[in-house]
């Protein structure tokens, strides 16, 4: 008879002993608290017929991990179902990090080894038609709830096996709770919500985690529901509200290398497709000059994202994958193509203490330089924040008036 807490030899038998119990039971039918219920009289009985002796603390806990092993996501169950936190990074068994308000912190977690962090992972890609193997060491999907999860194995990751979870937020639904967390003025939301409704071209730009496609949820309110709307995505994460709305979704070739479906293809395809505003959640590459294109050709109102660390950015960025479109597109070309495609630079910052901020709003134009007698493409700050290290600053209005009031929008 043994008594105590389990030996890990021990509790690795039990382990396999549960599992084969359950083998072909479809336990994700109960409810969780039952589940538990069964979950921890199955490995009762099988203590007992070990004759081991433990508490009902202890037999608690085994039952608790043999259930969350097998039908949760192991020793992240509790983060995933913690609303406020919002990214989970797993770089190793015992190198777990979490992002919570804001701020990086290391959890007391860990996992037995490797093959526990790959097991659980094959449960989350399974249901997806996914799997992360040395052929396919790298994998990008988007979970039920709109979460997205990374996963590097080796050779790619030197740490053998690298997990990112970014968690989907369901708050930040309207410009109501924008305001009230302060990210953004009053006078200021006015302005984008009035943008919105007359159509201009906007880009919303920053940095990972910065809150784009979140910001780029809250001003789609301001779309008429009259209007047909065509969104694009990698991974579907746009929460639009209105009825006349298509969503398309990229598609990564199959284990087989075929079946890919890029944001160019839908991007494309999309204009056929009979849109008044066309929503792309990111422009990261060669479809960038479809969707400039296709804001300059009767899609007005059309918004996207970029990844940039400031306005400035942003259409350097832009300009880049013009060029490498593969459309012989020379720079000054590019610059024009954006000009006349692009209205409005929405750029957003996460700062020091965790809050994502409206941080600038620029208008990008075209003017005719008279000493070099050449035009040149200038970006033109209509609202900024004064200290960009006060984390309570909003953005403000400079006084500049953009152009496109001027010309029909207003």
């Amino acid at each position: 008879m043994t008594s105590g807490i389990l030996d890990p030899k021990i509790e690795e038998e039990i382990r396999k002993e549960f599992l084969a119990s359950i083998q072909g039971k479809d336990f994700l039918q109960f409810p969780r608290s039952d589940r538990r219920i069964i979950t921890g009289r199955i490995v009762r009985d099988i203590i007992d017929n070990k004759n081991i002796i433990l508490s009902l603390d202890e037999l608690e806990a085994v039952s608790s991990r043999f259930d969350e092993d097998s039908f949760d996501m192991g020793p992240i169950s509790l983060l995933l179902r913690d609303p406020e936190i919002t990214e989970i990074m797993v770089n190793g068994p015992r190198n777990i990090y979490i992002e919570k308000h804001g701020k990086i912190t290391r959890e007391p977690i860990h996992f037995k080894d490797s093959i526990h962090i790959k097991n659980i992972v094959d449960k989350i890609l399974g249901p997806l038609g996914l799997r992360v193997d040395e052929a396919n060491p790298m994998v990008d999907a988007r979970l039920g709830d709109g979460s997205r999860i990374n996963v590097a194995i080796s050779p790619v990751s030197k740490s053998d096996i690298a997990v990112t979870i970014r968690k989907f937020k369901h708050d930040m639904k309207n410009m109501e709770q924008l305001l009230e967390a302060g990210s953004i003025s009053r006078e200021m939301s006015g302005f984008l919500s009035d943008c919105v409704r007359k159509k201009i071209n906007i880009l919303v730009s920053g940095g990972t985690g910065a809150g784009k496609t979140t910001l780029l949820n809250i001003l789609s309110e301001n779309i008429e529901e009259d209007e047909r709307i065509i969104t694009i995505e990698e991974t579907l994460e746009l929460k639009f509200v209105q009825d006349n709305m298509v969503r398309l979704e990229a598609r990564p070739a199959n284990l087989e290398g075929r079946g890919e479906v890029t944001i160019r293809d839908l991007v494309r395809n999309a204009l056929r497709m009979r849109p008044d505003r066309l929503i792309v959640g990111e422009i990261r590459g060669r479809e960038a000059i479809d969707v400039m294109q296709a804001m300059n050709t009767g899609h007005s109102g059309s918004m996207t994202t970029i990844h940039a660390n400031s306005p400035r950015d942003a259409v350097t960025r832009l300009q880049t994958m013009l060029l490498i479109s593969d459309s012989n597109i020379d720079p000054f070309t590019a610059e024009r193509i954006i000009a006349s495609s692009l209205d409005l630079v929405i750029h957003m910052k996460k700062m020091e203490g965790g809050n994502r901020m409206i941080s600038r709003v620029s208008e990008v134009i075209y003017n005719r330089e008279p000493k070099r007698k050449m035009d040149i493409l200038e970006i033109k700050d209509i609202a900024c924040i004064d200290d960009p290290h006060d984390a309570e600053s909003m953005a403000v209005f400079t006084g500049y008036r953009p152009s496109f009031l001027e010309n029909g929008h207003e």
